[in-house]
């Protein structure tokens, strides 16, 4: 691997070049902010490093995402709050005090945040069917999806729920739920289903916009 440095944005960055045989040149920067190029061997590092210099901007903005992500890495979201993540070796359970998550290490704060989603989820499910009647009995599924905060599949009786969903205060989660007890009754997203919804969570409109500009 080559080795060779930059200036980006008045910031000295060091640049690997990887040599593959692709027919396009791609960047990316790692966990160390080094930028990491993929090109064809037979493209030159003089040329690379022209690239580099005409796409300065765009590289600089990947470059700030890249930071970003690294610096939300040392943080969690819990029900619309935000916390920072502190590992200590003192800690053998999960203890939440004063804006900060302290564990002993990450597997055991995945354990203690996949409890207590379904400890949540479920408290708001109790509640929400104290007011909705004729739902039938389900079975509830908790997993993390890309494209859905929740499914109610009618058929077979079950209502899953986006993991994710635990970042976001009580209030959005019984949205969900309203939501996915609402298929039900009305299988499609017809007026009549989003009337329904409307009975049992009036500010649905405002609760939609908040999970779409997640």
């Amino acid at each position: 691997m080559e080795e060779t440095e930059i200036v980006i944005n008045d910031e000295l960055i060091k640049v690997k070049i990887k040599r593959k045989n692709n027919k396009n040149i791609y960047f990316r920067f790692d966990e160390k902010n080094n930028l990491i190029v993929t090109a064809h061997p037979k493209i030159s590092t003089k040329k690379i490093l022209k690239l580099i210099r005409e796409n300065e901007k765009s590289l600089n903005r990947m470059l700030l995402r890249s930071k970003k992500k690294q610096d939300n890495e040392g943080e969690i979201r819990l029900l619309g709050l935000k916390y920072d993540i502190e590992l200590s070796s003192l800690y053998q359970e999960v203890v939440i005090d004063n804006g900060i998550i302290y564990t002993n290490n990450i597997s055991t704060l995945n354990k203690y945040m996949s409890n207590l989603t379904k400890q949540i989820f479920t408290e708001e499910i109790n509640k929400i069917l104290e007011i909705m009647p004729n739902i039938p009995e389900f079975t509830l599924k908790i997993r993390k999806m890309k494209t859905r905060w929740g499914v109610c599949n009618y058929i077979k009786k079950t209502v899953t729920l986006n993991s994710e969903l635990i970042k976001y205060e009580r209030s959005i989660i019984d949205y969900v739920i309203i939501h996915e007890f609402s298929h039900f009754t009305y299988h499609d997203h017809s007026a009549s289903f989003w009337n329904l919804v409307k009975k049992y969570y009036p500010d649905y409109k405002k609760a939609r916009k908040e999970l779409r500009e997640e």
